[in-house]
């Protein structure tokens, strides 16, 4: 593949090694918001975002309304995962819409949503969730998705529509069929996406060269790991993704998962993470800077 046309426009070259470092899940529990504060404040991340659907979407939406210099995008969800703790559309209630489980919530894996939702009803639910965003002040600055449910042929060309119609960067990474396969993508999916790359290049899209991230799975040794994984990045530009929470009851309560998203919260406040990424011949750029590109 081409180099990257977005690195010139942000006054790098094609050897440069940029880094999102992006703080998914915002607002999922006041856990995830207190920890993106904290770790923007440190100095280590340099985006997120939120979940519109989730209950604790109005106090992220207060942290970005009091922090105009924070970098947040909308997590476009459609999926529910949690056992007990739930959330489902902000746009319908209609059982006809395919949305929700018989619980009344979205559904729990994405699979479930692609196969059930009708694609007019999804559509209308992710620009609701955009609006809903900007309605509660937050300057949004790119759009990506929870748990890859929109990565699916029937709800890509509304997520493309609503990086056009509201000029948003979209998370999209430039990668070939394998790369997408690799990422867990279904070959329809990966074929579609790859059909679109130059297009949507051409339209002014600003998108990134890889995504990658912490894990959920393995909360020992992620300083380590994350240390490894950033040294290893190649040039373009790379979605690093993490899931920071600090540690409390309703966080241990909500998800299994609870000690891995500690952990990258420790590990992004940790010093040693700091002076890393400072001395690693990183750019670490946010989601602000594509919107900007994109809007010239």
């Amino acid at each position: 593949m081409q180099p990257n046309p977005l690195l010139k426009k942000l006054g790098y070259s094609n050897e440069d090694k940029l880094v999102i470092i992006h703080v998914d899940d915002v607002g999922m529990c006041q856990a995830s918001i207190q920890a993106y504060a904290d770790l923007w404040d440190f100095g280590t991340i340099s985006s997120g975002a939120v979940m519109v659907p989730c209950p604790w979407f109005p106090a992220a939406a207060e942290l970005c309304r009091t922090r105009p210099e924070t970098d947040m995008g909308v997590h476009l969800t459609l999926t529910s995962e949690w056992q007990f703790y739930r959330w489902g559309p902000v746009s319908t209630r209609g059982a006809d819409s395919g949305l929700m489980d018989a619980e009344g919530y979205f559904p729990r894996a994405a699979a479930e949503v692609q196969e059930s939702a009708d694609p007019d009803r999804a559509a209308f639910e992710l620009e609701a969730q955009v609006r809903r965003a900007l309605d509660f002040g937050i300057d949004i600055s790119h759009i990506d998705t929870h748990m890859a449910a929109i990565a699916h042929p029937k709800f890509i060309p509304a997520y493309i529509q609503l990086t056009h119609k509201f000029r948003l960067p979209p998370l999209i990474p430039r990668l070939d069929a394998a790369g997408f396969e690799k990422l867990g993508f279904d070959r329809e999916t990966a074929a579609f996406l790859v059909s679109m790359i130059g297009q949507l290049e051409e339209q002014g899209l600003p998108l990134v060269d890889n995504a990658t991230g912490l894990p959920l799975d393995q909360p020992d040794g992620q300083l380590a790991l994350a240390k490894k994984m950033l040294a290893e990045l190649s040039s373009g530009l790379t979605h690093f993704i993490l899931h920071p929470s600090i540690d409390t009851p309703e966080l241990r309560a909500i998800t299994p998962d609870w000690p891995s998203r500690v952990a990258n919260y420790q590990t992004f406040m940790s010093q040693e993470i700091k002076d890393f990424l400072k001395n690693a011949g990183i750019h670490v750029i946010g989601y602000k800077s594509l919107r900007a590109a994109m809007r010239n």
